[in-house]
């Protein structure tokens, strides 16, 4: 039998039932769609994460329920014409593939070839698709509303060129596995509308950060001192600037000794503590020094001294907001002012910028157009002298400080995620260092104001510091 006929004895079995009919134009169909699709991507046209996730895993799912429809169609037909014989005839026997027949071997020869296309085609599939699920897109906006705060805060964060996958994920195989595991779960329950709003914090599960931040961020580098300068503006008619210039003590290990604020990450130094599921009140600290010698600090007024599980303290229980940054609405405008985009000349500016920021609003639609009217209101009825321009210039700016950091549908306000850094808007290095964690002896763990940082400045109009720095 010529490779014609078998092709046509081939088209005639799956021909002659809808079921066989159906699963062929299916996988036809969706063959053309991939190789269209993957033909698009190959050239390098722009495509969003949807489009990947049709390519990839939608297409490929087609060509196999069409592929899985030819032989249950098939089977299909000839058991109806089994049944519709009459009675005594003996039930059909298993085929038998004689190898010797011309038609046995021509039809197995396009079977195989068939089998070897379709599996190149799934292969590459599921390579394809776990490569689109790595993006950062795909992490950002698969998921609609439910990521988009943390996504909005990545894009803004100091790890915006870090794919997603580097410290949620990591290398290897079984962090990689883990996480599908938990993607699964994360697909049903934004599905049903099961996930929680806001999405809690911290994330519990979070691979170790000597086997993710420390791939870039080695403990072992001596950082030493940093000048740090914060900027403040008071809600006074002129909004008087003020300085705070800090020396802050980084440190970190040199030689066979750790100083400074990285002495937490002394890869010689070990640090447990146990506290509540939002590690914002910490019970019991537990070090380890490089000699062996243990220490056991406990506070008498934490709840979670007594409750909790333990934790080896990594980088993310102070960098807790490393790559989603949420700041609060005093931080947001006086950094506004201070880069430019808030004229700083508009009376009060920043006491009322400050009041519209933190006013309830429904979406952020809402909150741009409502922060637009009152910042208008209050200028056309107190200061009708200042320009429009710079007024609408300085309500965009805070519509987008507003949609940055709150998001409504999520339920996430100002102040839902507390960075640990520092300890002025929150408790932060506080939850250990308070003067009332202490050892059985009495000792505490220490709150100087100079243990990490120096302060050359305290909220000065003209900082001598500075001008010596910057004559």
């Amino acid at each position: 039998m010529t490779a014609v006929g078998a092709v046509r004895s081939f088209l005639s079995a799956i021909t002659r039932n809808g079921v066989s009919l159906a699963g062929a134009a299916l996988t036809t169909a969706a063959a053309l769609l991939f190789f269209s699709l993957f033909a698009i991507e190959s050239l390098g046209f722009e495509r969003g994460p949807y489009l990947g996730i049709i390519t990839f895993m939608v297409v490929p799912a087609m060509l196999v329920l069409g592929l899985v429809l030819i032989p249950v169609g098939i089977a299909r037909e000839r058991r109806r014409h089994r049944l519709a014989a009459e009675r005594g005839v003996p039930p059909p026997r298993l085929p038998v593939l004689d190898l010797n027949l011309d038609r046995t071997r021509t039809m197995l020869l396009v079977f195989v070839a068939a089998s070897v296309v379709n599996f190149v085609i799934l292969a590459l599939a599921t390579y394809k698709s776990v490569e689109v699920m790595e993006t950062t897109k795909f992490c950002g906006t698969a998921c609609h509303s439910v990521m988009h705060p943390e996504y909005t805060a990545y894009q803004r964060s100091p790890h915006a060129r870090v794919p997603c996958v580097d410290c949620h994920i990591g290398s290897g195989a079984g962090w990689f596995v883990k996480s599908k595991l938990t993607g699964s779960w994360q697909l049903i329950s934004v599905n049903l509308d099961l996930y929680p709003k806001p999405i809690p914090a911290p994330v519990h599960d979070l691979r170790p950060a000597r086997d993710t931040c420390e791939h870039c961020h080695t403990p072992a580098a001596f950082a030493g001192d940093r000048l740090e300068v914060l900027t403040r503006f008071q809600e006074d008619e002129p909004n008087t600037e003020l300085k705070t210039v800090l020396l802050m003590r980084l440190g970190g290990r040199r030689g066979t000794t750790s100083s400074g604020v990285h002495w937490h990450a002394d890869p010689s130094v070990r640090i447990r503590y146990r506290s509540d599921p939002k590690r914002e009140t910490i019970g019991a600290v537990e070090l380890t020094r490089p000699d062996g010698s243990v220490s056991t600090f406990t506070s008498p007024n934490a709840k979670a001294a007594g409750e909790g599980e333990w934790r080896t303290m990594d980088c993310v229980d102070c960098h807790n907001r490393a790559s989603h940054v949420f700041r609060l609405p005093q931080r947001e405008i006086d950094r506004a002012i201070a880069e430019g985009r808030i004229d700083r000349s508009i009376p009060f500016i920043r006491r009322e910028g400050l009041k519209v920021l933190q006013a309830d609003y429904g979406s952020h639609d809402e909150a741009r157009q409502k922060i637009a009217s009152g910042l208008a209101a209050f200028y056309a009825a107190s200061h009708p002298s200042v320009e429009t321009a710079k007024i609408d210039a300085a309500a965009g700016e805070l519509g987008r400080i507003y949609a940055s950091n709150v998001f409504p549908a999520m339920n996430v306000k100002w102040g839902a995620y507390p960075s640990h850094l520092g300890h002025t808007d929150t408790p932060g290095c506080f939850r250990c260092h308070d003067g009332e964690h202490a050892d059985p002896s009495g000792k505490t763990i220490a709150q100087d104001c100079d243990l990490c940082h120096a302060a050359l400045a305290v909220e000065e109009e003209s900082p001598e510091v500075l001008k010596a720095l910057q004559p």
